[in-house]
């Protein structure tokens, strides 16, 4: 009789498992080397390793080559021996160790050519030679990292990790494994690898049937699971497990840039992560290390000196409600439905049953309150045999009626979110449908298991990457909040907003821990986008190599990018451009216009894009519209929204013709003064724009309508004080012509300073006598007195009275500058920055 294992009786060792990456090439087994020998000098280890990567896959295939009778299968074989044999020369320069190990790899690949020889011969591969077969990658591997590293003793797993078989599939026996584990470590035959003796390398994957003895496998992720039971076994204080990463990551970084290195996940966190794709750790080898209270950490052979991921019973301080975010494309969602499930029975054990049965796995349920439907997610590649065995099974109830023929759904995606704190978080689940609604994107079922551990969800596959990033972004996952911006026009605003976010980027991701990255930048002839971001150092070079400029394409391309927390910024002045906010709108990317045609548009469809913006969550924002920087429309805004009503508008709205009224002189004609407006670009590149009105009107409109009237352009009275005839014809006409006004201006001039008057184009606004809804709007050239506000106003700035309920008696008054491209782009900018800090 046996007698009982005493965990006192051996040494409490490291058990460190290296994967295929790690033994999959010369760096990166010379890595494991010093890895493993530094490890060993501090305390004993028991080293676990997979096949070299990429080999398991390649002995499948040639096994498979080999039943087809195809010759082919010998190159297959020669390359797996050259790949060996050139990774033995490259990593063990002592003679002697390296014939000891050739001589034992070249006697197990004699015998693999034999297996293989027997195949091809004839033309038959039972499971078991495949299982023989796809053993020798380990058996290969454990040899030459045994022969590798100082001390090195290689030990056959098959001696001690056995299996049994349970419904045509080969299972661990636990009992009996764990007893000849500890056997074997505890005999005189097995060094303990205590300090200064052997290290004992083990062939993970593989196992021995206990009754028949032949060769098995423990399946997909069995070095892990090799690990994890001599782990077990043997109460080993800690399991490694060695990869090519750093550890669990927060998501998948090659989606989010901006994930990163979990420090420490609870047991059911990680498998909850493992199961949902996260490929770090196969989900079974966390059980028996679970059970016996063995952390496990996940390090990175590339990268040693990163402390990686801790696996273990509880979590101390851990604030965050979500640890991370896991998913798996491919997903079909089948729906089982029909009247006759409400409140029978056992319809959802004979949908499970049927699956299992087949060997179809099933990874999320979601089923209605009613039980008239039951939602099953499972793998693209899984739903039609899915499909099929259910209507089979429920073929009587869907001929009479009684349920529907099975609902799949492909090329969808699930997600979940993973965290024990989530539990003790209210609003979690809240957060999570909102954040995705307001980034468009439909969540088509969901589930949440009472631990609240997990909150699992299909969505369109198409919305992968966006959902991935904006949870990420939302839950605070995310070193830093990401705001995409594609930026219209770089012309004066356009090219200085550029400028200013250039040199802000640095300074926001350090004190605001906000990331500005521009994805798309355009201009009058081309257009670049790229998701990653693009270097405003270089932009201008880049740009000349983009797409040819196209309003309808850039359109789609931007649409079709589908990138989360996105702005489209208008710093052009184009009608074409404008047309556009609807569309990304509906697209849930956010508007911030310098461009004031689209909020000065037909009034119904300035209610739209507002409207849309509200349904979808965005934001659409034009404050530089009125007053280049100055805060006028959100004052105006903040005023209506806390009850108060907006009774009179006056204001200076023009910077450029406030520049050219101050300017005019005895010394300085009219046409002077708008040719040099035009050269401090203080004017649009017409300036018949601005001194037609136009540009006023279009402003006072959009005050107005702030203001809650209805209001057109046209409704706008206009007095205006440069003939219509000089707005026709070519812009060099209009320069040609211009000077015929001088003397007219001089001479009005003469008398507007005798009476210690200026002029002042105004722009004036005032509610009717119900002020609810009827409103006067016009735009005239006055002549103040030097009593009124507008007298004093110097250069190009802007003024605005606003006469309120409130602030009736005494106006309120906002004044600055009102023209410039650096106000104007610094005014964007802080619309962009506004819809950052939300």
């Amino acid at each position: 009789m046996q007698p009982e294992y005493n965990k006192t009786d051996i040494f409490r060792m490291k058990v460190m498992k290296f994967g295929g990456t790690s033994v999959g090439s010369v760096p990166s087994i010379l890595s494991l080397k010093k890895i493993v020998e530094a490890e060993a000098e501090r305390g004993p280890v028991v080293v676990v390793v997979s096949a070299l990567d990429g080999i398991t896959d390649k002995l499948i295939a040639m096994a498979h080559v080999a039943q087809q009778g195809s010759e082919e299968w010998r190159n297959d074989y020669e390359a797996i021996v050259y790949r060996h044999h050139q990774m033995i020369d490259a990593i063990i320069t002592d003679e002697s160790r390296r014939a000891a190990v050739l001589w034992k790899v070249d006697a197990l690949f004699d015998q693999l050519q034999s297996i293989c020889t027997g195949v091809f011969l004839i033309h038959d591969l039972s499971k078991k030679t495949e299982d023989a077969i796809v053993s020798y990658g380990e058996r290969l591997s454990s040899n030459i990292v045994a022969g590798l590293i100082d001390g090195g003793m290689r030990m056959n797993s098959r001696d001690f990790i056995r299996t049994e078989k349970k419904n045509g599939k080969h299972v661990l026996d636990a009992e009996l494994t764990t007893k000849l584990v500890r056997e074997v470590w505890k005999s005189n035959e097995v060094p303990s690898g205590a300090v200064g003796r052997a290290i004992p390398v083990v062939p993970g994957f593989i196992a021995r049937d206990r009754d028949s003895h032949e060769t098995t496998n423990l399946g997909r992720g069995g070095s892990d699971y090799t690990a994890a039971i001599i782990a077990a076994a043997l109460d080993a204080d800690v399991l490694e497990i060695w990869t090519d990463v750093d550890g669990f990551m927060t998501a998948d970084p090659k989606v989010i840039q901006s994930a990163y290195t979990i420090n420490e996940l609870s047991y059911v966190e990680a498998m909850e992560l493992c199961n949902f794709g996260a490929k770090v750790v196969y989900p079974p080898t966390i059980y028996p290390v679970c059970i016996k209270h063995i952390p496990i950490r996940v390090k990175n052979t590339f990268n040693p000196e990163h402390p990686g991921t801790l696996i273990k019973d509880k979590i101390d301080d851990d604030l965050k409600p979500i640890k991370g975010i896991s998913s798996i494309k491919g997903t079909t969602l089948i729906t089982v439905t029909g009247l006759s499930m409400v409140g029978v029975i056992g319809v959802n054990r004979r949908i499970f049953t049927t699956l299992a049965d087949r060997g179809i796995s099933v990874f999320m349920v979601s089923q209605a309150s009613s039980e008239n439907s039951t939602s099953i997610g499972v793998r693209d590649e899984d739903a039609d045999a899915a499909v099929e065995v259910l209507n089979e099974e429920f073929a009587k109830e869907i001929e009479t009626g009684a349920m529907f023929p099975m609902q799949a759904e492909s090329g969808l995606a699930t997600i979940a979110i993973v965290g024990e704190n989530m539990k003790h978080t209210p609003g979690i689940a809240g957060k999570l449908f909102g954040t995705l609604g307001r980034s468009g994107i439909s969540v088509i079922a969901c589930a949440q298991g009472a631990s609240e551990t997990n909150i699992s969800f299909v969505v369109e596959g198409r919305f992968l990457r966006k959902s991935l990033n904006v949870l990420h972004d939302s839950f605070f996952l995310s070193e830093y909040k990401v705001l995409n911006l594609f930026i219209c026009g770089i012309g004066t605003v356009g090219g200085m907003l550029l400028e200013q976010i250039r040199t802000q980027q640095q300074i926001l991701m350090q004190k605001k821990r906000l990331k500005l990255n521009v994805v798309g930048i355009s201009d009058v002839d081309n257009f670049v986008l790229d998701r990653e971001g693009i270097d405003l150092n270089n932009y201008e070079k880049i740009l000349r190599a983009g797409y040819p400029a196209n309003t309808e394409h850039m359109r789609d391309e931007i649409v079709k990018m589908n990138i989360f927390n996105s702005v489209f910024v208008d710093c052009t002045a184009s009608r074409q451009i404008a047309t556009l906010y609807q569309t990304f709108l509906e697209h849930n990317i956010s508007v911030v216009a310098a461009n004031k045609i689209a909020a000065s548009s037909d009034y119904d469809s300035y209610v739209k894009l507002r409207q849309t913006a509200r349904d979808r969550g965005v934001y659409y924002r034009y404050e530089t519209n009125v007053g280049a920087g100055l805060p006028i429309i959100g004052t105006i805004n903040d005023l209506c929204n806390s009850g108060d009503k907006i009774l009179k508008i006056e204001a200076i709205l023009s910077g450029t013709l406030n520049f050219i009224f101050n300017e005019i002189s005895a010394d300085v004609p009219f046409s002077e003064t708008v040719r040099r407006a035009k050269e401090q670009r203080y004017s649009e590149p017409d300036p018949r724009i601005d001194l037609s009105g136009t540009d006023v009107i279009r402003k006072l409109v959009i005050l107005t309508r702030e203001a809650g009237y209805k209001v057109e352009q046209d409704d706008v009275e206009k007095h205006l004080f440069v003939p219509n005839d000089f707005f026709e014809g070519s812009l060099d006409d209009f320069w040609r012509r211009l000077p015929e006004l001088d003397a007219d201006f001089e001479a009005r001039r003469k008398v507007l300073e005798a009476e210690g008057k200026r002029w002042r184009f105004v722009a004036t606004m005032e509610a009717g006598g119900d002020h609810q809804s009827t409103v006067k709007t016009s735009v005239a050239l006055k002549e103040v007195p030097s009593t009124h506000p507008f007298y004093p106003l110097e250069g190009s700035n802007n003024i605005v009275l606003l006469t309120t309920e409130r602030y009736r008696e005494y106006p309120m008054l906002i004044q600055g500058y009102g023209a410039g491209a650096a106000v104007t782009a610094a005014g964007v900018f802080a619309n962009i920055m506004s819809i950052a800090n939300i």
